[in-house]
């Protein structure tokens, strides 16, 4: 069980924002936090602190006219910390090389894997061929309906007919080298551990899963090591000081 850093990045600016606000129309999100620093800032101070497999997250749109300041904070954070982070949104076949030249150590893939409701298959092989699956991850973000937990994909705003259980990250887990999974419901709310997901993760013992969503407090840790049994790594952003929260950084990065 580690702790994960990341660097979330919308409209050209680092930023922790609740997950499910995210709407491509009008670039809009409900934002907990804006950063003065640029993400090359925390790339560093992640780097001091050797912290490894962190995410910097795209969150516009490749087709929003945002796009291009928000891939080159990405830019920055990635040249500062080479090997150190990983890399996401918007990845498909044909960019992914151009992340891991930047400095990527993975490429973090949703969209491209999940159309239409569907896993493509054919579009895993492909990102297989193109950058090999140990620099791959396979992003299972995921909301609840009816009872169960389904993923999500398009900045988390389109639901697929694929839902999370521990037989699909065995189904995925040839094809990648980890999984990264936003709580998407509890996402930037600092609200608590969804345990229910938490305890899905850590009952799969394969590819290395890490999990994001709602951890506020240490209490919130303590419980999520209890329910994964130590198995699932975790990132905490919005709760972070350093991003305008109330939960030292300094003690989380030690936290096990």
């Amino acid at each position: 069980m580690k702790f994960r850093p990341c660097i979330d990045i919308h409209n050209g600016k680092v930023k922790q924002i609740v997950g499910g606000s995210l709407k491509d129309k009008g670039n809009q999100a409900k934002e907990n936090f804006t950063s003065v620093h640029s993400a090359d800032y925390y790339a560093e101070m992640y780097k001091r602190d050797g912290l490894l497999g962190g995410h910097v997250i795209l969150l516009n749109s490749p087709q929003s006219e945002y796009y291009e300041s928000t891939r080159r904070q990405a830019e920055k954070a990635l040249r500062a910390y080479p090997g150190g982070l990983q890399a996401g949104g918007g990845i498909h076949e044909g960019n992914a090389e151009s992340f891991l030249a930047l400095g990527a150590s993975h490429v973090i893939v949703t969209s491209y894997v999940f159309k239409d409701g569907q896993i493509r298959w054919e579009n895993l092989e492909r990102l297989q061929r193109a950058v090999g699956r140990e620099h791959i991850v396979v992003d299972l973000s995921c909301r609840r309906r009816e009872g169960a937990y389904y993923i999500v994909t398009d900045r988390w705003q389109k639901f697929t007919d694929v839902e999370l259980s521990t037989g699909i990250l065995e189904q995925l887990s040839s094809y990648c080298d980890e999984f990264l999974v936003h709580g998407v419901d509890v996402e930037g709310r600092s609200c608590g551990v969804d345990e229910n997901l938490a305890a899905l993760l850590g009952g799969y013992e394969g590819r290395p899963v890490t999990y994001a969503g709602g951890i506020a407090g240490f209490e919130d840790l303590t419980r999520f090591k209890e329910v994964t049994g130590g198995r699932t790594d975790f990132t905490i952003g919005s709760a972070l000081d350093i991003f305008g929260g109330k939960l030292s950084y300094d003690k989380v990065k030690s936290f096990v």
